[in-house]
């Protein structure tokens, strides 16, 4: 089992630029796919971007692409959500989540383990 904590929570301006990140502890992070996914008021949680366990491979919404940078640090058992250009529509309570299964992105429903969440505002 793995609890994950997120951090990098903030209120930032059109254009600008935030990471999250999400440090794991228990069980080796290697050991999972990782992803973050957000949620916005009224509005179901939305995958955003996967990770593989190497860290090789990565999936992006289309939305985000071009954008946003998901990337992994396993020796220092953490995740990092790059997050450039924001625009208001990125505002959302962002989550890191892992799962056991080797196969990127997915709904929020496949993921097993869950960290609580930090809030991105992004105003215009």
């Amino acid at each position: 089992q793995v609890q994950l904590v997120e951090s990098g929570r903030g209120l930032v301006q059109a254009g600008d630029s935030l990471r999250l990140s999400c440090a794991a502890s228990g069980r080796t992070l290697s050991t999972y796919t990782m992803a973050w996914f957000r949620q916005a008021p009224e509005k179901e949680r939305e995958f955003v971007a996967g990770i593989s366990r190497s860290g090789r491979d990565t999936y992006y919404r289309d939305s985000v692409k071009g954008r946003f940078t998901i990337s992994r640090d396993n020796a220092q058992n953490t995740v990092y959500l790059q997050m450039n250009s924001l625009k208001p529509e990125d505002t959302a309570v962002y989550y890191c989540a892992a799962k056991i299964s080797t196969i990127l992105g997915g709904m929020a429903a496949q993921y097993q383990y869950w960290g609580q969440g930090t809030q991105v505002t992004v105003s215009s």
